[in-house]
């Protein structure tokens, strides 16, 4: 059977297709009837897939991170595609090809790390630059910055997605310093490549892209000023100063305390690298988001839970459908944020401010 792709889908697509279980969802309908919401996935995307009927027996066949066979018919609905699935089956690993299941970003790992060695080298702050060295010396910690995604389902979320984003943080540092001569520009650097670096132990991504219990638990802005200090004891004469003024750049990079941040930036360096991480997630986003319509002539996007709002296109083509986004109903708001069953960190969302403010707590950064 030829592999069709998340990518391939068009509306009405007849899909006889193997797809990653990405999250299995067991709601209630306004009818009272159970009904399943799957977000399935592969390499090239993931799409939101439902079932309707025999939901007990279908369910009982499959779990999350399983692979499964499914025969199901594509529609838009709320400019979003989406898979009516009538029949459904679990494979077995060794029957698939992992490679096909798991995103990767569009840039060369082998590149990204020529570019992180070149801005290692360029920091002069000699004591900044061995911190760095003992990172990415170490060829065991190398390997999971290079492969891990950056988040679970807002921006970067694909393999590579960590170190793309960190050199992306990294440039802009470049981009602004000649703007404001008085900035620090290796301590920015050093908090450009490290101020994720918990993400390494904070997220799984052997399957489709979870949290593990440490980074539930403890977080990856804990973790990372843990894994900083370790490596600054182990070189054993850094200026605790310096030490002091990174880790905090690290422990603020969110920002404010409502979006995870245990501590808000109180260095003009810790400012930037705020903005700049933002700057970034965001742009990577809403492109991403853009991105998931490539077929739609509307010139606007489907509505973005996250950010509340639809996006403008801009891409030509609004001549021949109104540019007009299709209008939500509460009722439609009340169907996309189902009744769930079990822990749940994604999908389902609930338009409530601290609603809106965990989920940004959990994925925007």
């Amino acid at each position: 059977m030829t592999k069709i792709f998340v990518s391939d889908i068009r509306d009405r697509t007849q899909v006889d297709a193997v797809f990653l279980v990405k999250e299995k969802i067991t709601a209630v309908a306004r009818n009272g009837k159970p009904y399943l919401t799957l977000h399935l996935m592969d390499k090239t995307g993931d799409i939101e897939g439902r079932v309707w009927e025999d939901v007990d027996s279908i369910g009982s066949r499959f779990e999350k991170d399983d692979f499964i066979r499914i025969r199901a018919k594509a529609t838009v609905y709320l400019g979003k595609m989406q898979l009516i699935v009538s029949e459904l089956s679990r494979v077995p690993d060794q029957e698939v090809r992992i490679a096909d299941f798991l995103p990767e970003g569009e840039r060369d790992s082998d590149e990204m790390l020529a570019e992180l060695s070149s801005l290692v080298e360029s920091c002069a702050d000699v004591n900044l630059r061995r911190l760095l060295q003992s990172f990415f010396d170490d060829a065991g910690f190398l390997e999971l910055y290079r492969t891990a995604p950056d988040a679970k389902g807002m921006h970067h979320v694909y393999l590579g997605g960590l170190l793309e984003h960190s050199l992306a943080v990294a440039r802009l540092v470049d981009s602004i310093v000649p703007l404001y001569p008085d900035l620090n520009r290796d301590l920015l650097l050093a908090g450009a490549l490290l101020h994720d670096v918990g993400k390494v132990r904070e997220m799984t991504y052997l399957r489709s892209f979870d949290y593990t219990d440490e980074g539930k638990l403890v977080g990856h802005i804990t973790i990372g000023v843990e894994m900083v200090n370790e490596r600054i004891l182990e070189l054993g004469d850094f200026p605790p100063e310096l030490a002091m003024l990174l880790k905090h750049m690290i422990l603020s990079h969110h920002g404010q305390y409502e979006f995870g941040s245990p501590k808000r930036p109180k260095t003009v360096e810790a400012t930037v690298l705020n903005y700049l991480d933002d700057l970034d997630s965001k742009i990577n986003g809403i492109r991403t988001h853009i991105r998931k319509e490539p077929e739609s002539r509307s010139r606007w996007t489907a509505y973005h839970r996250l950010y509340d709002r639809y996006f403008f296109k801009n891409n030509g083509h609004g001549e021949e459908k109104s540019s007009l986004p299709e209008k939500r109903t509460e009722s439609d708001r009340h169907e996309e944020a189902p009744a769930e069953t079990g822990e749940k960190d994604t999908g389902g969302f609930r338009n409530t401010p601290f609603e809106k403010l965990k989920q940004k707590n959990l994925e925007l950064f």
